[in-house]
């Protein structure tokens, strides 16, 4: 279970160095990862070109299946701008000293991130106890393999009595569908194929009651948002205009086909999908509910999670540096 991450820590110290080396004077194009089967509005802009169109520079758009590979691309400099990035990833990368900074809150989803027991196995919440001995397919250093953690405590099940396989989604579903597994964690177009061969242990309001918070946030290597902020501030405001756009209920006929499509789904997944994220504004995600001093406490819980699992070796003491508001307050301004 420890390997994987660890891997990845003993590559990020090498690579930080490396998101330092940018060319001099004005970037002309930018690359920006995001993730299939996980609709978001900012796709719709995406599709319109509205970010080439604010920012003036050439953008490619590059797929991941995790947060944790996300943030290998940001160290390696492959990669300036990660959108829906999950909060855990992020914690492990920073805590592994990887210079990188939150910038907004791209979407909170307690209800679309999740693990599934299967059928088969005839457990529920009220004997989760019976868990013990799985094999369980986790996609490690993730918002679910938070999530996975925290609710085996919650049911008392030891973590070591369990045989967890480092697998992303879509592989944990498949898996799952196939026997091979007999719980598997994950999100989206996934999460929901998993749901057709087992049960949830506890919903998206039973998490938050319990203090799991699940959101995803717009990431970048510090220096890159040092050197162009311009450029990120008006990165995030083609995002806050979409989100607001989509909020509002009024263009939902417009952006769902051109969202759908571009996610890799079908409408009707898309709506679904998307009914059960919520996508902040900009005044929202300022206040102290959020960026204005949650998110940093957040980070430390998740820290002390991880830690306490042994996934990490250490902590950062205060995650605080780890957040900057500024482009986005430009944003708002």
């Amino acid at each position: 279970m420890k390997n994987p991450i660890a891997k990845f820590m003993a590559g990020t110290a090498l690579a930080v160095c490396a998101q330092g080396a940018m060319a001099d004077g004005h970037r002309t194009e930018i690359t920006v990862g995001y993730f299939l089967e996980w609709p978001m509005p900012f796709q719709y802009a995406k599709v319109q070109g509205l970010y080439e169109e604010a920012m003036g520079v050439d953008i490619n758009w590059v797929s991941f299946d995790t947060g944790t590979a996300m943030s290998a691309a940001m160290a390696s400099g492959d990669v300036q701008l990660s959108v829906s990035q999950g909060v855990p990833p992020f914690v492990v990368a920073a805590s592994a000293g990887q210079d990188i900074q939150i910038l907004d809150v791209a979407v909170s989803y307690s209800d679309n991130d999740n693990c599934v027991v299967g059928t088969d196995r005839e457990i529920t919440a009220e004997n989760a106890s019976d868990l013990a001995g799985s094999k369980v397919a986790v996609p490690l250093g993730t918002a679910a393999h938070y999530g996975f953690l925290r609710q085996m405590d919650h049911f008392g099940v030891d973590v070591a009595s369990l045989d967890i396989v480092d697998m992303a989604p879509a592989e944990g579903a498949a898996a799952l569908s196939q026997g091979a597994v007999d719980m598997s964690c994950g999100w989206g177009g996934a999460l929901r194929r998993m749901t057709e061969f087992g049960n949830v242990l506890l919903t998206g309001a039973e998490k938050q009651a319990l203090g799991i918070l699940v959101f995803d946030v717009t990431s970048g290597p510090a220096d890159f948002v040092a050197e162009e902020s311009e450029l990120v501030t008006q990165f995030l405001s083609v995002t806050a205009d979409a989100n607001a756009k989509w909020n509002s209920g009024n263009y939902t006929d417009e952006m769902l086909p051109i969202i759908a499509q571009d996610a890799g789904m079908d409408e009707t997944a898309t709506a679904e999908t998307l009914a059960g994220f919520v996508f902040p504004s900009v005044e929202e995600q300022l206040s102290e509910a959020w960026l204005g001093g949650n998110a940093q406490t957040f980070m430390g819980g998740v820290a002390g999670v991880f830690v306490e699992s042994g996934s990490i070796p250490s902590a950062l003491g205060d995650y605080s540096d780890s957040v900057n508001t500024g482009p986005l307050a430009a944003v708002g301004n």
